[in-house]
């Protein structure tokens, strides 16, 4: 594996860049007067009304933009966080035999207790950062207006984090960006079974077979049922966190970067350019995330390497570092201010958005590292140590 190509600042600036996109978006898109995205279905008409706006602009540009290019925040984040995964498992020796084999009853057998906790302790990871923000989004969805009817297995699906897979996702999914933890799960999971210090040529086989199949199915009907809830899961997210997973191992071969400003200048352009053109057709839309996660890596590059954009690189990496929280907390605020937006003033109810959303990112922030880890250290328990805790527990009376 080569040395890192991100460093830790970029890597937070990247992070910054993805969830401004993904907040704004998620606000913007709720304004029934703006141009809709193309996030899970191809919808041509939504193409059309974009370049009907750019044609003849108006005071709410900004919102049409954020709306229809704001979700590519998402496939900058499975970059990341695949590029993470790689530089954490894959830096370390590999786990020698007697760890990933046993022998029962003279037979060698694959280990399954090792990726299972893997996939524990990453599912934990999720659940701590989810369920602050979902108790709270729920009480306050309750008492205010428009309250959405939970089913029990809507509930224990969000929990169990499997509410990808069940039918009509945009309906039982609330909030609705929380479909992201699903995803994640998911991903987590493939990389370890199929992709974890496996030849490149199973991540590219998963990536290639994920596409090939979206593009069989959005042939017939891009707008299909089949496509919204095929993309809303693992395979919808394949492409870019390949390319992180890939990117990690080979570094510039991969995603081609450049030493100098300008030329990261022009880089910036010029896929700017690329993303836009392959936006209007079905095809190309299939591989917008690819040149998405090289947009943003080369953004990250020329901030890192600008004098007088120092400022701006440092408020991004700031935002980077509370994308985990802002994520969770700004449904909260969303539902609170879109009325404001939605009766008239677009940029008032933005800008209270905007800035309730970052100091409650903020808070929760601070609320996440004081979730007693002790909770989660007993759930990693294994039998033998609760065995030990119990036999110390009586000794003691308790």
């Amino acid at each position: 594996m080569n040395t890192p190509t991100l460093s830790r600042s970029e890597c937070n600036v990247l992070r910054g860049l993805a969830i401004i996109g993904i907040f704004l978006h998620n606000y913007c898109h709720w304004i029934g007067s703006i141009v809709k995205e193309n996030e899970y279905q191809y919808f041509q008409h939504n193409v059309d009304w974009l370049n009907q706006v750019l044609v003849n602009p108006d005071l709410n540009l900004p919102f049409h933009l954020i709306s229809f290019f704001g979700h590519y925040g998402v496939p900058v984040f499975l970059f990341l966080s695949a590029y993470g995964l790689v530089l954490k498992y894959e830096a370390k020796p590999h786990l020698d035999a007697s760890t990933q084999f046993v022998n029962i009853n003279g037979k060698t057998m694959w280990n399954w207790k090792e990726p299972l906790r893997f996939i524990r302790y990453h599912y934990l990871k999720l659940f701590k950062m989810m369920i602050v923000g979902f108790v709270a989004f729920t009480m306050l969805d309750y008492i205010t207006y428009g309250p959405h009817k939970y089913a029990t297995l809507d509930v224990v699906a969000m929990l169990g984090m499997f509410n990808n897979i069940l039918p009509d996702p945009d309906r039982i999914i609330w909030p609705g960006p929380f479909w992201f933890f699903g995803l994640m799960l998911q991903l987590y999971i493939v990389y370890r079974l199929f992709i974890y210090r496996k030849h490149w040529g199973f991540t590219v086989g998963l990536m290639v077979v994920c596409i090939v199949i979206q593009i069989a199915l959005g042939w017939d009907n891009p707008e299909s049922e089949a496509m919204n809830r095929y993309r809303y899961n693992f395979m919808g997210g394949m492409l870019p966190f390949g390319l992180g997973v890939l990117y990690a191992r080979y570094g510039e071969k991969i995603l081609m970067t450049f030493h100098h400003n300008v030329t990261n200048f022009f880089g910036i352009i010029f896929c700017s350019s690329i993303i836009y053109s392959l936006s209007g057709s079905m095809m190309g839309w299939t591989f917008v995330p690819l040149f998405i996660c090289l947009l943003s890596v080369l953004t990250a590059k020329f901030l890192s390497g600008v004098n007088w954009l120092s400022g701006v690189n440092r408020i991004l990496e700031w935002m980077g570092g509370i994308s985990a929280a802002l994520f969770v907390c700004h449904p909260i605020t969303r539902k609170i201010f879109i009325p404001i937006s939605r009766q008239g003033d677009m940029y008032a109810g933005l800008l209270l958005y905007i800035v309730s959303s970052i100091c409650l990112a903020w808070l929760f922030t601070q609320l996440m590292k004081k979730i007693p880890n002790f909770v989660m250290s007993y759930i990693n328990l294994t039998k033998v140590e609760l065995k030990i805790l119990l036999m110390k527990s009586l000794r003691l009376g308790v």
